[in-house]
């Protein structure tokens, strides 16, 4: 039988050429950072910068001090590249 202070979860992170979600095993009450920081996805992915790339749980966005749940998905998301409206606009002015 599992050991009830420990729960599941999954770090995600994304590349255009390469995208990588990591099961995971921590104890209940850990936190967003400490899980990134567990799951070796730092070594991994050493551009990702937790002071600059904004994180998230399953799409919403969190703060690194957030207590995580059985079977959450966290998130590691980079840094827009291009304003996604101006995209939109220039898509349009192509079409």
């Amino acid at each position: 039988m599992e050991n009830a202070d420990v729960i599941e979860v999954e770090v995600a992170y994304g590349r255009p050429d390469e995208q990588v979600i990591l099961p995971l095993k921590v104890p209940e009450g850990t936190t967003v950072e400490e899980a990134i920081r567990r799951s070796g996805i730092l070594e991994r992915f050493p551009e990702i910068d937790l002071a600059k790339n904004k994180v998230g749980i399953f799409g919403k966005l969190c703060k690194l001090d957030q207590p995580l749940r059985a079977g959450d998905r966290v998130e590691i998301y980079r840094p827009l590249i291009a304003n996604p409206k101006e995209v939109t606009k220039k898509h349009r002015r192509k079409a």
